[in-house]
């Protein structure tokens, strides 16, 4: 798995997560997300308010075309994003290929406009 073959995909509707032993290369193709129990995270550091509010709008456009929404915790200079998938593992959750193919797109957004 490699971040070019996220990026190339869009997130679609799945019942199916992602099992334990194919997860390390997924995380190997989005560096700095970690798993966070059925869910990934990333915790994206900003100079002020104003740039962590600008990074929030910015990947709104993106999630919203995916439509696939993460849990963002959102301070004075840092967001958390977390994504999961509702709709797997007999609707308990979990983690899914959608989950990465966002988190690689987000990644992308924050190089080219904070990176």
């Amino acid at each position: 798995m490699k971040t070019s073959d996220l990026l190339a995909k869009k997130s679609a509707h799945t019942e199916i997560g992602l099992q334990d032993n194919e997860l390390p290369a997924y995380f190997a193709a989005t560096p700095g997300w970690k798993q966070d129990g059925p869910r990934i995270v990333k915790t994206y550091e900003f100079k002020n308010y104003y740039e962590t509010l600008a990074f929030v709008n910015a990947i709104a456009y993106t999630i919203h075309e995916e439509d696939h929404h993460p849990e963002l915790t959102v301070t004075y200079n840092r967001c958390v994003v977390k994504f999961d998938t509702h709709t797997v593992n007999d609707g308990k959750g979990g983690i899914s290929e959608n989950d990465f193919i966002c988190a690689a797109k987000v990644d992308v957004i924050f190089t080219q406009t904070f990176g």
